[in-house]
């Protein structure tokens, strides 16, 4: 029979640091909570724009029913990323969530560990960035005189541009992430 290995002695003052350190995961709840206030505060704008959308429906062209459609989306997105980050968040920093007893519970929010969390909120971030860029362009055929100035192309140009930045991010956040999971593979 293997012999256990005796308990390491620990200095109080080393304990005790750890101990604080660990507890202090829980100073992150309040982040999580006032992320919680974000989402009521976006399912108020969220109601707002779907009343006003209702209101100019029967009037509108379509390309303004498409605009309010995207503005409704995007609203959807940025309280999807925002769940995301609170229940993967909360889940691998500050304490686990048990989920028994609740029959609804989607699978995947006990399941995302850290590089799923960076993936899911690249891939979130890269979806507004698209629907941003989609309702620009939609504008441009609103334009009162049906012309693009120098400052509206000037702002298409940096949307495109940042949605491209964040896209190529997303693609190598993915590509370091494969790569440090392959390592880790080979290790074991």
């Amino acid at each position: 029979m293997a012999k256990q290995p005796e308990p390491r002695s620990v200095p109080f003052f080393e304990l005790w640091l750890e101990r604080l350190i660990f507890q202090s995961r829980w100073v992150m709840a309040p982040f999580y909570f006032g992320l919680i206030i974000s989402l009521l505060i976006l399912l108020m704008k969220f109601v707002q724009e779907l009343i006003h959308f209702i209101a100019i429906a029967a009037g509108s062209t379509e390309a303004d029913i498409i605009l309010g459609v995207l503005a409704l989306i995007d609203l959807s997105l940025t309280a999807n990323l925002v769940l995301i980050v609170v229940f993967s968040g909360y889940e691998n920093f500050v304490s686990k969530i048990d989920p028994e007893g609740h029959p609804d519970w989607p699978e995947w929010m006990t399941q995302i560990d850290f590089t799923g969390l960076k993936q899911k909120l690249f891939a979130s971030i890269v979806a507004i960035s698209a629907v941003q860029v989609l309702k620009a362009f939609m504008k441009l055929g609103n334009m009162p005189d049906g012309t693009t100035g120098a400052s509206t192309d000037r702002y298409l140009f940096w949307l495109v541009g940042i949605h491209i930045v964040f896209v190529l991010s997303g693609l190598a956040l993915a590509w370091t992430d494969k790569i440090g999971d392959a390592k880790h593979a080979k290790g074991h």
